[in-house]
């Protein structure tokens, strides 16, 4: 049936052969030519290149406690970087007042009411103290509200 279809090859091949087989001076530098589209075609759709997704990592856990410590190990570590922490705050509170006291004598030789300035800087503290409580105030209700609404949309 395929031999009888007028989309048969076989006579397009012959013709071609016929052809191709005359002396034609051009006829390898016309084969080049007209087989340089085919190639191209296929080095450009065999150069593609794909590389394999990256390996993945391997993750190194770095623990600063032993993982088998009991509960009285644990709270003797607390409360022995507590007290280093609240050594810490004493240093510094006692380094601020001793910077507080040397700008108080310089001010007090420079002529200014150093007693004025220390309640002015005692008023300045306490409204930052304030200031930073009313913002957490809010931060801590804006959780609760935040918390309770998404609790309410859970089905």
């Amino acid at each position: 049936m395929l031999s009888k279809s007028r989309f048969n090859p076989k006579a397009g091949i012959a013709d071609f052969w016929s052809e191709f087989r005359k002396p034609n001076p051009y006829r390898w530098p016309i084969l080049f030519v007209s087989s340089m589209p085919f190639a191209l075609i296929m080095l450009w759709a065999t150069s593609e290149t794909a590389y394999m997704p990256p390996e993945r990592p391997s993750v190194t856990y770095i623990t600063s406690f032993a993982p088998d410590r009991t509960d009285d190990e644990i709270i003797a570590s607390n409360e022995e970087n507590q007290a280093a922490k609240d050594a810490r705050a004493a240093r510094i509170a006692e380094y601020e007042q001793r910077k507080r006291d040397a700008y108080k004598a310089l001010g007090a030789a420079s002529g200014f009411d150093v007693e004025e300035m220390e309640r002015q800087a005692e008023a300045d503290r306490a409204a930052e103290a304030a200031e930073a409580a009313r913002l957490e105030a809010l931060s801590s209700r804006n959780e609760q509200t935040s918390a309770v609404s998404s609790e309410s949309e859970a089905p």
